[in-house]
């Protein structure tokens, strides 16, 4: 019997505004894709990315668009190449995982992880605003062992000696979203150095990050908006210390393990990442973080409703997923 691939828009507001250096949201926007053979479906969830030149709309037509080919038994591995790394991409792939895994009662975790999954400690994400409201969102997190805090204007230097002195147990990642530039980068990580912060991401806007081969990392920098798949590595050794790796990014849980493993080959650090998404999102990168880094998938802390069943979290730990949920 062919397979049935089909996809819907999803609408999930959050408990508050979620502030970054390019804009705020209120709701996460997804689109859910379902793949169904024999009655039983695979589910896959993507969060397109303006920043990208993604929209719902557009990535929802390119999800049908690939119906026939599906149902004519596109396998996996065919995907990787019949539409671009993306969110559409990451659904489909998604999906087919998760299909595959309940046709043959194998679970995902037995090919994607090298060891039994377990739960993973994840950051918890401070959005970007008055570094007194920062504080205060920070303090009141000061339990976990890792918070991401968003920065990225032309003086974050109040933000982050607030972050920092709120939480002075937690590890701190910074994420500036592209927001520095050349003329504060370097005040801004030295100031990093002195309130001994973990990792900055993505300091400055891809395609523009030259400089980061030529000045001093007194603080290790990750890449995301500079890397999506295996194919960009190379080229940001000399640069990043780190990548974040986000399905939504790289097109899918197949082109992300394989990333994992050649970032790995050229020495750099991973953080396994995420769109602000609903535990269906999560799941397949709860596996992938397994042997991480940094884990940052918080996306469902956000949600005022999350998908039902969702993940587990508790304390600082998410669990991997349940096989109700995804894989």
């Amino acid at each position: 019997m062919p397979r049935h691939l089909s996809a819907r828009i999803d609408s999930f507001p959050l408990k508050r505004a979620f502030n970054i250096s390019r804009g705020a949201k209120t709701a996460a926007d997804v689109v859910t894709c379902t793949l169904t053979e024999n009655g039983v479906s695979g589910h896959g969830e993507c969060v397109p990315y303006k920043r990208y030149g993604e929209t719902v709309e557009g990535v929802l037509k390119a999800i049908e668009a690939l119906a026939g080919a599906v149902s004519a038994g596109m396998t996996r591995q065919e995907l990787q190449t019949a539409i671009k790394p993306g969110a559409a991409r990451n659904a489909v792939d998604c999906a087919m995982w998760d299909l595959e895994a309940k046709l043959t009662g194998k679970r995902v975790s037995a090919s994607a992880c090298r060891i039994l999954p377990r739960p993973v400690p994840t950051a918890v994400t401070i959005s970007l605003g008055d570094p007194a409201d920062m504080a205060d969102e920070a303090r009141a997190h000061s339990s976990q062992k890792l918070l991401k805090v968003k920065v990225g204007t032309s003086d974050d230097r109040a933000r982050m000696h607030a972050v920092a002195s709120a939480a002075r147990d937690a590890e701190i990642i910074l994420d500036a979203n592209e927001g520095w530039d050349e003329s504060n980068i370097r005040e801004h990580l030295l100031l990093a150095a002195e309130l001994h912060i973990g990792l900055i991401e993505q300091p400055l806007p891809a395609g523009k990050d030259e400089l980061l081969a030529h000045i001093p990392h007194p603080v290790p920098i990750c890449a995301d908006e500079s890397v999506h798949t295996i194919d960009d590595l190379q080229a940001l050794s000399d640069r990043y210390d780190a990548i974040n790796i986000k399905l939504d990014k790289t097109g899918g849980l197949t082109e992300a393990l394989a990333m994992r493993d050649r970032a790995r080959e050229l020495g750099f650090g991973v953080m396994v990442g995420c769109m602000v998404g609903t535990s269906l999102a999560m799941a397949p990168a709860v596996l992938l973080a397994q042997d991480a880094d940094w884990v940052d998938l918080d996306g469902p802390l956000l949600m005022a409703r999350d998908r039902s069943p969702g993940l587990v979290y508790s304390g600082s730990l998410v669990s991997p997923p349940s096989p109700d949920l995804w894989g």
